[in-house]
C-alpha cells in the first residue's frame, strides 16, 4: 500500500528557508508517512527548484500567489492525506508521531500545529502564546502552523481559494473549529518579518488585516496592505 502522505510546499525564492524545510521531514520518510513531496515553485528567481530537485522533491511551477500555489500542489498530489506547509517552517521531529496518530484516530478532522518563532525574542514567546490561544480557541491556526487534511475533507470543504491573501483563514473557516485539532507537535517558523518590522508592530498590522477580513474585506483590497 502505497504511503499515505503528500506534503505541498508552496516556495517563492525560498532558498535561504527550504533545506531546512525540507530536513525536518525526515522522520516522515523514516516512519514511512510519506508518500511524495511536492514544491510548488512561483516563480523563483533563485536556487529554490535547484534545491528542492536535489532533495528529491517533485517540483510543480505555478503562477505567483500562494492560494494559487497550493491549488496547484493539491491537483498534482496522489495521497490520501495532504500537508500544506510554508517553506519558512520547519516541524518538530516529533511531528511523524503527532501526524500519524491523528491520521489514523481522526479520519475526518483536519489538524495544524503548535506555532513557534526561531528566535530566543521575549516578544516571540508573547506573539506565540497569543497565537495558539487563539487557534485552540477560535480554530483560526496561522498557515505557518501546517495543515493536515485528509483529500476527502479538502474536497468536501472545496480546497484553498484562488486568492492573493487569506486563503489559510478561509480554509478553515471551511472546515471549521470542531472539525481541527491543534497538534502538540511544533511548527517552528521564520521570524525575519517580525524582526524586521518590530514584533508588536506587525502583529498588531496583522490582527487589523485578519479582522478586515472577517468583516468582509475582500482579499485583493487586504493584500495592497500586506507584505
Amino acid at each position: 500500500m502505497p504511503a499515505p502522505l503528500s506534503i505541498i510546499i508552496p516556495a517563492l525564492n525560498a532558498a535561504g528557508d527550504l533545506p531546512l524545510c525540507l530536513e525536518s521531514l525526515l522522520p516522515g520518510l523514516e516512519a514511512g508517512l510519506i508518500r511524495e513531496v511536492i514544491v510548488v515553485d512561483g516563480g523563483s528567481s533563485d536556487a529554490t527548484r535547484a534545491i528542492a530537485g536535489s532533495a528529491g522533491a517533485d517540483v510543480v511551477e505555478s503562477e505567483t500567489g500562494r492560494g494559487r500555489q497550493l491549488r496547484a500542489g493539491a491537483a498534482a498530489a496522489r495521497g490520501e492525506w495532504f500537508l500544506f506547509l510554508h517553506a519558512d517552517t520547519a516541524l518538530s521531529r516529533d511531528w511523524a508521531e503527532r501526524a500519524a496518530a491523528h491520521m489514523g484516530t481522526r479520519p475526518g478532522m483536519a489538524a495544524a500545529f503548535t506555532l513557534k518563532f526561531r528566535s530566543d525574542a521575549r516578544a516571540a514567546r508573547w506573539l506565540e502564546k497569543r497565537a495558539n490561544r487563539r487557534a485552540r480557541l477560535m480554530g483560526l491556526p496561522y498557515g505557518d502552523q501546517g495543515l493536515l487534511i485528509s483529500r476527502a475533507l479538502y474536497r468536501e470543504v472545496g480546497g484553498f481559494a484562488d486568492v492573493p491573501l487569506m486563503e489559510d483563514v478561509m480554509i478553515v473557516q471551511g472546515i471549521g473549529k470542531k472539525r481541527l485539532v491543534i497538534l502538540d507537535a511544533e511548527a517552528r517558523t521564520s521570524a525575519a518579518k517580525y524582526e524586521r518590522d518590530g514584533w508588536h508592530k506587525r502583529a498588531w498590522r496583522n490582527a487589523w488585516l485578519l479582522t478586515r477580513f472577517l468583516l468582509g474585506a475582500k482579499p485583493e483590497a487586504l493584500a495592497k496592505s500586506y507584505s
